[in-house]
């Protein structure tokens, strides 16, 4: 799987996991009569956002991703793309926070709502990522791909021969007698 496409899948995820954990938190606090925890959770949430918000204000890759770009195994082959496989095993904390939020709504709804706020921290803040990565991957003239790895396993990337953009290699044309 092409790590642009794992960011831009991730950013989503992460925002839906925000969304869910969000309706259930609002579900189990509306079903206990709370309604402090929603205000105290609306807080959380925008307070959640404006973080992710500052944190994924730059067009650059975050020395997290730039450390992962630049460990990334050169290999001249293509690898095997298995994106279902590759977010299920780089992804799975993310769906067990979601689950276990989900589970619990009801009876502890602080617990969603403090994953949501997380989540749209994750979703906001990456939410740049991928067209940095993109930008490098064209400067280089490479593309990364995630290599398969299990679950426990860092994150690794492979760097495989891909397409350099190039600028205009000529001058633009000119009218003749036209002063340079």
């Amino acid at each position: 799987m092409r790590f642009t496409d794992f960011l831009r899948t991730a950013v989503l995820l992460f925002g839906a996991s925000a969304t869910v954990l969000g309706v259930v938190t609002i579900a189990g606090a509306t079903a206990k009569g709370e309604s402090a925890l929603i205000y105290f959770s609306l807080g959380w949430w925008l307070v959640s956002t404006l973080g992710g918000i500052f944190l994924g204000r730059r067009m650059k890759v975050t020395d997290g991703i730039a450390r992962l770009l630049a460990g990334a195994r050169s290999t001249p082959v293509l690898p095997e793309v298995e994106p279902g496989r590759i977010l299920i095993t780089r992804l799975w904390a993310l769906a067990a926070l979601t689950l276990a939020g989900g589970a619990v709504a009801f009876l502890i709804p602080q617990v969603p709502a403090v994953g949501a706020g997380y989540a749209l921290i994750g979703a906001l803040g990456w939410r740049r990522q991928s067209s940095a990565v993109l930008a490098i991957e064209q400067r280089d003239g490479v593309q990364f791909y995630v290599e398969h790895t299990g679950p426990f396993e860092p994150t690794k990337l492979l760097r495989v021969p891909g397409y350099r953009k190039l600028e205009s290699l000529r001058e633009p044309a000119r009218r003749p007698g036209a002063p340079v």
